[in-house]
């Protein structure tokens, strides 16, 4: 009964993938055994996770967000030229843009509810809007397709502690953000399996129409999950502004994919109602993994498509065998 409840848990494939994938690059790329690489791996999979995380969670909802990439720029973007053409304190422009980003994140809740248009072609559209202001506004404003350093502005560093500091652990570097995904992965899991809140995103991710009759606020439930994505999409860009000084507008374009994929090989379905924090967590840690892996084992980095390709696969033909084979073998 033990290993039945086992092989049920939703990360179940995702953790088998990331135990084959550690002792792959374990064996082959000596240089990824130290302190240093697991840092950089922490760090590639935290960027990758906290959205991740949002968009499982929205998964869950049985929903999608495909504007999520260009939304983590349109929210940097927002930040860095309110703050450099207005001469405000950056975290004036840290508020403002989140105000942003949970619009964004609201806008494409409501269009989903109110229109009955599945999200997938909703959220397409928000990111070809999103991606055509990124670019349209940063070249009206800057004249070109990059934002100025705003390094020099009041309340820069102290955001910059927040968002894009490092702490040092015997003496290796860990990025903040790390910790920072970690906190949200706790909270999430919380949130899911301790709240009502979580009760309610299983039961309109499993079956909105019965949700809704047993009193389920699935609107208010689904547009709540949408912004979600948009407060996660806010704190990257946050990170990616604070650590770099400037924005490039054409940056996140693609990244949504990569949401998606880390959060189905961490075991959330693709029709919904299935799905935990934790797995999101693994999905993006073996994004990390193998991202950093294949450049400290030497390899062509255009080999990591591949590898990505390959855990979805996997993670998606063992989620279908284990659901077959737990349900009885029924199809």
């Amino acid at each position: 009964m033990k290993a039945m409840s086992i092989l049920k848990r939703p990360e179940f494939t995702s953790v088998l993938g990331a135990v084959l994938i550690f002792t792959l690059f374990m064996i082959v790329a000596p240089s990824f055994r130290s302190l240093d690489a697991f840092s950089t791996v922490l760090y590639a999979s935290s960027t990758m996770g906290i959205i991740s995380l949002a968009v499982g969670l929205l998964m869950i909802g049985d929903e999608f967000d495909l504007s999520s990439g260009v939304a983590v720029t349109t929210a940097a973007l927002a930040a860095t030229m309110l703050n450099y053409n207005f001469w405000l304190n950056s975290w004036v422009g840290v508020f403002l843009s989140l105000l942003v980003a949970l619009a964004i994140g609201a806008f494409n809740g409501m269009m989903v509810m109110r229109t009955g248009i599945p999200s997938f072609l909703i959220t397409l559209a928000a990111f070809l809007m999103l991606q055509g202001i990124n670019l349209a506004v940063t070249k009206l404003v800057t004249g070109q397709v990059a934002t100025p350093s705003i390094a020099d502005m009041e309340g820069f560093e102290s955001a910059k502690a927040v968002f894009a500091s490092s702490i040092n652990i015997f003496g290796v570097e860990v990025k903040t953000i790390v910790f920072w995904w970690l906190l949200f992965v706790a909270l999430a899991s919380v949130l899911l399996f301790k709240t009502r809140f979580g009760n309610w995103i299983f039961a309109v991710g499993g079956d909105a129409e019965a949700a809704r009759a047993t009193g389920v606020p699935v609107r208010r439930v689904k547009v709540i999950l949408f912004m979600f994505v948009g407060f996660a999409a806010w704190f990257v860009g946050m990170h990616n502004l604070f650590a770099f000084d400037s924005i490039q507008a054409g940056q996140g374009v693609g990244n949504e994919f990569l949401y998606i994929i880390a959060a189905v090989i961490g075991g959330c379905a693709l029709t919904g109602g299935r799905g935990t924090a934790i797995g999101t967590a693994i999905g993006a840690l073996i994004f990390g993994m193998t991202n950093q892996g294949i450049v400290y084992a030497g390899w062509n980095p255009d080999w990591f498509k591949f590898f990505l390709g390959a855990m979805l696969l996997f993670a998606v033909l063992t989620n279908n065998s284990v659901s077959k084979f737990t349900s009885g073998g029924r199809s």
